[in-house]
């Protein structure tokens, strides 16, 4: 392939990075095609000639000639070795080139280009002797970097005459970019050579003493933890010698020992090993230290794997709850259907209960007693007041103080993966700028997601689906519609006084005689005394105040005791009751004593249960307006204007003057004042209080009635019969009016009320009208 001494068309070998320079030897490795066959045909067919440039981007993998440098060497192929498909070559390099018509060789399957050789540099005896000088020179200054030079750079280092071959050697030697090296091999300038050459040796002495700083303060690091290591390893043995405790739960051979010894979840095993190597790095006594031992003190306390078994004795199951709590078939039935299920299905994820009712009627306590009869662990978490979703969630970890949310916290107490998880007062949740705890609890509360519950600190997914959550409300409308989907509602309703007796005598005298520090043998309660309490001392739907009331006579029972050891028993009938519990609180029958006109008792439901809402209505001389009074919503005002209405349009059938409507304003008052009050079902209430104040007709005050009406004076259904009717047989009413669509609500009222209680239907205000005061006359 030669053609003259100048202009020479051979292979051409492209290197990636590596720029050579004249009058040096150097191993090169080649792997891709094109250079192995350039590098097989120098020898084959150029006489061991070849030409070698570089790539300019060393990312290119087919470089094209514009990929290249136009200036390169000319070298000679010294030895060739073949090894796992790359070829390794010494090339000894004779002179610099420019190089032109690079192309691919379709035959040779090689790049061939034509190279021309370039003019020598010049140097004058004078100014190789000055350059060799200066770099022995400036080399004197470094003698580390002397000791790494290679032979033969030392070797001219001696020689005055080979500046030029030196200088290259240098370039060839030292580390820098390809675009600076190029810069050296394609200048023609000695003397920037040689400067930059001199430059070189002092960037090499700097990054040298770089490393140095680094090797010495790895050194005194190292130095130091050895130090550290020693005395605490000297501390321990001190320790163990005076037999004080060492190393605890969070030294991190414990740990790893306890994340062997347990089955912990692979994924919980590679987060505690990743975070023990992050502590180990970090120093003694430092804040991120101590974070990370606080953090894994807390994911090795969770419960992964540890469970309860359940008791799938049915029988014995019933037994228990019927032991703790009197009444509530409902939620009963439903614990002992999901054992059945259970037991024949071997698995089962566990329901979402939620027992909503007014305070007092054993919600909380019966979540005890389903874990008591299960034989699981219980917890209990109060979610009244809490505004923000990290309580739920947990708080992240880059927080100093950070902690899981209470749902992990809980897990972590009861120490086991199924417990009975009660969630207290959901109905009581608020949001902030913080976020809605609520919607928080939507994954916590799905049993299609709650297995892979994420708390952000723990970071790891958390399997609930084993956990048994009951929720607690006493106001079903406060839990948002998307959680209240997810729940299964079981209604705890109010008590009726023959269930609060049975409640007294089996339960609460007995658990108050206990904790008061008496003996069943001291004291006892007749049965006239507690329905004495019931009837002046509470009013309530469920029995917390009763058990109060019961709680202060066994107190004073327990002072007459000591103060007088010669009493052994006190029977506590109606006379001691008013003794210990002073004055009556209430009047029996809080219904109006006798007949009066314009005031009728309608019946309300509140979060608290049910009660009587008397509704007063009066006329005077003004100009057709309406006054309403008692701090009513925007519902039941609008329910008292219906009525109104229409009482107008109906008024010669109820024998009422219109004129009376244009010549008088009509107050509408529901005491008590203070009391916030809303809702429709008061409706027909005031329509016929309306019509008993301007027809002048007396209303009985044994009737109470409830219905929302509508303008055609239609009775529509309600809700919270059960409510409603045990408010009016605690009140002494005798008769109720409900709306006609409320008959299948009336068969479940307890046998108690409808014995007391003479309901009658109504299906529209006519129909109640003439219940209350008798046919219509046309």
């Amino acid at each position: 392939m030669a053609s003259n001494p100048s202009s020479l068309t051979l292979p051409l070998l492209i290197t990636k990075g590596l720029i050579l320079f004249p009058k040096n030897q150097r191993l090169i490795d080649a792997g891709r095609d094109f250079s192995i066959n350039a590098i097989k045909v120098s020898k084959d067919k150029a006489d061991n000639l070849i030409l070698i440039t570089s790539q300019i981007d060393s990312d290119v993998e087919n470089p094209t000639e514009q990929d290249v440098f136009k200036i390169g060497v000319l070298a000679r192929v010294m030895s060739i070795s073949e090894r796992d498909k790359r070829v390794r070559t010494r090339v000894e390099i004779i002179d610099r080139v420019e190089l032109s018509d690079i192309k691919l060789d379709e035959e040779d399957k090689c790049f061939v280009a034509n190279g021309t050789l370039l003019n020598p540099i010049e140097v004058d005896e004078k100014s190789s002797e000055a350059v060799v000088s200066t770099i022995n020179h400036e080399l004197e200054k470094y003698p580390t970097i002397i000791s790494r030079l290679p032979k033969n750079i030392i070797q001219l280092c001696s020689d005055n005459r080979a500046a030029l071959e030196l200088c290259y050697a240098m370039a060839g030697h030292f580390e820098a970019s390809i675009d600076t090296k190029q810069k050296l091999l394609e200048t023609n300038d000695f003397i920037y050579l040689a400067e930059t050459v001199t430059g070189f040796i002092s960037g090499e002495n700097t990054k040298n003493e770089i490393e140095k700083n680094i090797s010495d303060t790895i050194r005194e690091s190292a130095e130091k933890s050895q130090k550290e290591y020693f005395l605490r390893e000297k501390l321990k043995a001190i320790k163990k010698e005076l037999g004080e405790d060492v190393g605890g739960n969070n030294d991190p051979d414990q740990i790893l020992a306890k994340l062997d010894k347990f089955p912990y979840p692979d994924n919980i095993k590679a987060k505690v090993k990743a975070e023990i190597k992050k502590y180990e790095m970090m120093p003694q006594g430092s804040l991120e230290a101590a974070l990370i031992l606080s953090y894994l003190d807390i994911i090795m306390s969770i419960p992964w794997w540890q469970k309860t078994e359940d008791n799938e004795d049915l029988k014995n199951v019933e037994d228990i709850l019927n032991e703790d709590h009197y009444g509530l078939d409902n939620p009963k039935k439903r614990i002992v259907e999901y054992l059945a299920v259970k037991k024949l299905t071997g698995n089962l994820k566990s329901p979402i209960l939620c027992f909503y009712g007014p305070p007092g009627t054993g919600k909380t306590s019966l979540g005890k007693s389903i874990a008591r009869a299960l034989g699981r662990k219980f917890f209990k978490c109060s979610l009244g007041g809490i505004s923000d979703e990290a309580e739920i969630r947990g708080h992240r970890r880059t927080y100093v103080g950070s902690l899981p949310g209470r749902i992990i916290q809980g897990m972590r107490k009861a120490g086991v993966s199924n417990p009975v998880f009660l969630l207290d007062e959901v109905d009581k949740l608020a949001s902030s700028y913080k976020g809605d705890p609520a919607s928080a609890l939507l994954e916590v509360l799905d049993p299609e997601q709650n297995f892979m519950f994420n708390d952000n600190y723990v970071e790891e997914p958390y399997d609930l689906s084993d956990v048994l959550f009951i929720c607690t409300a006493n106001y079903l409308e406060n839990i948002p519609g998307p959680l209240r989907d997810r729940l299964e509602l079981i209604q705890l309703n109010s008590y009726t006084e023959i269930e609060k007796k049975h409640i007294a005598f089996e339960h609460l005298i007995k658990k108050q005689i206990e904790i008061n520090g008496l003996k069943e043998e001291n004291v006892t309660f007749t049965e006239s005394a507690i329905e004495y309490i019931l009837h002046y001392y509470t009013r309530e739907a469920g029995v917390r105040d009763l058990e109060r009331k019961i709680a202060s006579c066994l107190r004073k029972v327990a002072v007459a005791i000591v103060k007088d050891p010669s009493i052994t028993h006190i029977e506590i009938d109606d006379k001691k009751v008013r003794e210990y519990l002073g004055i009556e609180i209430f009047d029996y029958s809080k219904k109006e004593k006798a007949k009066q006109v314009g005031v009728i008792t309608g019946l309300a439901y509140t979060e608290y249960g049910g009660d009587i809402l008397p509704i007063e209505v009066t006329y005077f001389k003004g100009k057709g307006g309406l006054i309403l009074t008692g701090k009513l919503g925007d519902v039941m005002k609008e329910s008292a204007t219906i009525a109104l209405d229409y009482v107008k349009a109906n008024a010669k059938k109820y024998k009422i003057d219109p004129n009376l409507f244009l010549e008088n304003d009509i107050h509408v008052h529901v005491p008590e004042g203070a009391v916030p009050k809303d809702g429709p079902s008061a409706g027909v209430a005031m329509t016929l209080a309306i019509i008993s104040a301007l027809s002048k007709e007396p209303v009985s005050p044994d009737i109470a009635l409830t219905g929302e009406v509508t303008l055609r004076g239609n009775a529509l259904p309600i809700g919270g019969l059960r409510e409603k009717s045990l408010a009016a047989t605690r009140s002494g009413i005798k008769e109720i009016i409900v709306p006609k669509d409320n008959k299948k609500d009336v068969e479940e009222l307890p046998k108690e009320v409808k014995k007391v209680l003479k309901i009658h239907y109504m299906s529209n205000v006519d129909d109640a009208y003439k219940i209350v005061f008798g046919e219509l006359n046309d």
